[in-house]
């Protein structure tokens, strides 16, 4: 569990935290805890994870100092101070179905030294299996075993919550989740399917809906449509004590290697504006998943570095849950956008891609 002083991110503190449920009546069953959830709304801030509860946290609101990020100028230096590496991989292993240069090598350096590599990605498409086919298909050699998608995360988040076994998770989102979830004994409806029905709206019609939906789960979903807001938003607002859980919020994607594309961000906020709740992340920068690896693999924090390309997901999970941090330029954050000073997320060091690392020993050769 993060504690308040070990946060050391700088971040903006928000004014309150919003529960997502005011009351016990609303409980499905004395197993099924309900979440207080930090209010986002364009801030940042500390999320902890409370394990025996099944809750999050919010950490004390305050504004932490923190030194400017520095170039990385010794990658021995950073290797040897940690055991694990965990890295994003949209914009930091690859962008779209592209793989960036000098990958291979950088992560067969980093074996060779003994240290553990977990790859965590907030895309929510496809589940820890397909991930692992994508990796053997850009040529890497990554076990399942290695790999946490959000997918799997919000999956994984119902069970540690003992999700009741009647309830059903209603989900807008591709194959991932759907399959994360089946893997997991959880029954579902939704996702890619919902894609192809259509709302007609007569005078007087009313669209039904199952009320036996105890929870929403939004991802990153290419199909969706109003059918899918209307459906979610019904379940949300009218049955007692329905979780609507996001697997991130993420603005942009890397669905191409040529441009940026709407992230999942945009399909929560939508059923966010339809029912005015806040939903509770899995993805990061929630430290869920990073609690989750640690206890798996008995991983120290303190002995991860995080590396990503994303300030306000990546390097504030990293920050979040105590780890040393690295910002690679390859992806979404620029150095202008690093450097500009409204930006109060700073990672430790900062390089331009992952493969620095060998040019850098060379050069130090």
């Amino acid at each position: 569990m993060l504690s308040s002083s070990s946060s050391s991110c700088r971040v903006a503190a928000v004014s309150s935290a919003t529960a997502l449920f005011s009351s016990s009546k609303h409980l499905l069953c004395k197993n099924f805890t309900y979440i207080p959830n930090p209010l986002y709304n364009n801030s940042l801030r500390p999320i902890r994870w409370n394990h025996r509860n099944s809750r999050m946290e919010n950490s004390t609101s305050r504004l932490v100092t923190r030194a400017s990020a520095q170039p990385l100028k010794n990658p021995d230096e950073l290797i040897d101070s940690v055991e694990t590496f965990i890295f994003d991989c949209d914009g930091v292993i690859w962008k779209g179905d592209k793989l960036i240069d000098g990958v291979p090598e950088t992560l067969d350096l980093f074996r060779s030294k003994g240290k553990r590599l977990v790859f965590v990605t907030n895309n929510s498409t496809k589940s820890r299996k397909q991930y692992g086919k994508k990796f053997e298909t850009l040529g890497l050699s990554v076990s399942e075993e290695e790999i946490f998608a959000s997918s799997f995360a919000a999956a994984a988040y119902l069970k540690s919550i003992e999700f009741p076994k009647d309830k059903k998770v209603y989900v807008i989102g591709e194959d991932g989740i759907l399959k994360e979830l089946e893997l997991a004994g959880i029954q579902y409806l939704g996702g890619p399917e919902d894609g192809e029905k259509k709302i007609e709206l007569k005078p007087g019609f009313m669209m039904e809906h199952d009320k036996n939906v105890g929870a929403v789960v939004v991802g990153f979903d290419r199909y969706f449509n109003y059918y899918k807001v209307q459906y979610a938003t019904l379940c949300i607002r009218e049955n007692p004590g329905c979780l609507f859980i996001a697997t991130n919020r993420d603005a942009v994607t890397h669905l191409t290697d040529a441009q940026e594309w709407a992230g999942g961000g945009s399909m929560v906020g939508a059923i966010w504006g339809s029912t005015k709740r806040e939903p509770l992340v899995v993805g990061k920068p929630s430290t869920f998943m990073m609690d989750y690896l640690a206890k798996k693999f008995g991983i120290l924090k303190s002995q991860i570095c995080m590396v990503g390309d994303r300030l306000d997901t990546d390097i504030l999970f990293g920050q979040n849950g105590g780890c040393k941090t690295l910002l690679v330029l390859s992806g979404v954050t620029t150095l202008p956008m690093l450097q500009d000073p409204k930006n109060s997320v700073q990672p430790d060091f900062y390089t331009n891609k992952i493969s620095d690392f060998l040019s850098l020993k060379a050069a130090a050769v």
